[in-house]
């Protein structure tokens, strides 16, 4: 394989430049396992062609001076509203994986987001991450390890809990089957080391493959929410809400943040992109709580074009796996300063000193067409 880049070739302009320095890095079913999404992957495509829609209507000769792109998330003030998104195993992508996510997001001031799945121990990432962390989990059956999990996460200074509830089983990932994907040697959720979960077996035809196993018996409810609620006075956002009554569920549970989130596109295919759900759950929030969204952000105009139709901040996954792969924590950070930069760039032209001034009347929301 090619070894990752010891500089950042000077074009390099856009995060989209570092995906095939990316993938030739890469061997290909790891490929298939970072790139994929579930079964056709339309809504992995319906996430980026949903910013594609929308356009951008600026106005002129508006004051800049004192401009920033500062934003407040759970009582830490973040520099830029660009997060690096939950993702497991970043070892796959390079040999240092969430070390060098950590230290990268920290050289950027971006928020970070760490998985349960990570392949280092919380304690070591958070010794790396310098803007703030969260942690991400699912809600596991095995409350005992859940609630030491959350304690391990508290003790190493995680100021948030983030809880993805939108794939209580594996979502249909064809091409990463069809490459055979497996985790390398060396690589596990190390933080999970001894969690009590029910085995996923192959049933034989004629029998239920999922709906009459154990697996889907101890799938999480509501209840399993108001618990984790009850053992932690840490933040909660709920991830991987689409439905506006979902986030109105969640807030009434004692969620203090909704994530706007299909998973990047990798559990249920013919999902909505994330873009076009925001605005109806903004509106069903109303202010009661911060909205973030996730998927298909590639560009400084996406963010912008998030936070007009009311999230708070945006969450970034594979492009910051892409800057890992290619360049190791130099590739990250350059990842997160290209997003801010175009997005400072795109307020500036658009008339936009801060944030508060990226409103719904900065875009014109597109029509599908057909």
């Amino acid at each position: 394989m090619i070894p990752p880049l010891d500089r950042i070739p000077p074009e390099v302009v856009s995060v989209t430049d570092y995906e095939p320095l990316a993938r030739e890095r890469m061997e290909p079913a790891a490929w298939a396992y970072l790139a994929g999404g579930a079964a056709d992957e339309i809504t992995l495509r319906e996430n980026r062609a949903a910013f594609d829609r929308v356009k951008l209507s600026p106005r002129v000769l508006n004051p800049l001076a004192g401009g920033h792109t500062r934003v407040t998330l759970c009582g830490r003030v973040f520099e830029h509203p660009v997060l690096v998104a939950p993702m497991a195993y970043h070892g796959v992508a390079h040999p240092e994986g969430e070390r060098a996510t950590a230290l990268g997001a920290s050289a950027a001031r971006a928020g970070l987001i760490v998985s349960a799945q990570a392949g280092v121990a919380l304690e070591e990432i958070a010794t790396q991450a310098g803007a703030g962390w969260w942690l991400q989990l699912y809600p596991y059956p095995d409350r005992v390890f859940l609630e030491r999990l959350v304690r391990r996460a508290e003790a190493a200074g995680c100021e948030a809990l983030v809880v993805t509830v939108d794939a209580p089983v594996n979502g249909v990932r064809h091409r990463e089957w069809r490459a055979g994907f497996r985790l390398p040697a060396g690589i596990e959720a190390v933080n999970l080391r001894g969690l009590a979960m029910p085995a996923a077996r192959p049933a034989p035809v004629g029998q239920s493959p999922l709906l009459g196993t154990e697996l889907a018996a101890t799938a999480a409810t509501w209840a399993d929410f108001a618990w984790l609620r009850s053992v932690t006075r840490l933040p909660i956002w709920v991830k991987g809400v689409l439905a506006a009554d979902d986030a109105c569920r969640a807030l009434s549970e004692g969620a203090d943040g909704v994530i706007v989130s299909n998973h990047g596109g990798r559990t249920l295919d013919t999902l909505p992109a994330t873009l076009e759900v925001l605005p109806e759950i903004v509106d069903a929030v109303a202010g009661r709580a911060p909205v973030l969204l996730d998927g298909g952000v590639r560009r400084g105009t996406d963010v912008f074009k998030a936070i007009a139709l009311g999230a708070r901040a945006v969450l970034v996954g594979r492009p910051v796996l892409h800057g890992l792969a290619a360049a190791g924590a130099p590739g990250v950070a350059h990842v997160l300063h290209l997003l801010r930069a175009e997005l400072e760039a795109t307020m500036a032209l658009c008339g936009c000193a801060t944030l508060e001034a990226v409103t719904r009347e900065r875009i014109r929301e597109g029509k599908r067409s057909g």
